[in-house]
């Protein structure tokens, strides 16, 4: 029975969908982000005169709102991704849950 569970989603068009969809967009959010970071972090470690560099007439450096962007846009691309997942994700992971289970509804009734 459980074998049979596993062939009916991994055959579910909306099964493909959702592995190929989620994957592309992870992986597209993930190399956001990782642009972000390994950028500051590398204009921390080879462009130092430029981090320290002063904002206007103040004494706060450019490495501060830059620091505190790459926090932000972490987060902004953690809601991006919740977002499309609660609208999308989900309502495949709902259809592959449904087409899954039934087969297995039909054959309890036909078993009764």
């Amino acid at each position: 029975m459980e074998q049979d569970l596993v062939r009916r989603v991994k055959n579910d068009p909306n099964y493909h969908k959702l592995v190929k969809t989620r994957s592309r967009y992870g992986w597209m959010l993930t190399w956001a982000v990782m642009v972000a970071y390994y950028g500051f972090t590398a204009l921390n470690a080879f462009d130092k005169e430029f981090m320290a560099g002063k904002i206007g007439d103040g004494v706060m450096s450019r490495g501060v709102p830059l620091g505190l962007f790459v926090i932000l846009f972490t987060v902004a691309v953690t809601g991006i991704y919740v977002r499309r997942a609660n609208r999308e994700f989900d309502a495949l992971t709902d259809a592959i849950h449904k087409n899954a289970a039934a087969p297995a509804k039909q054959a309890e009734q036909v078993s009764a």
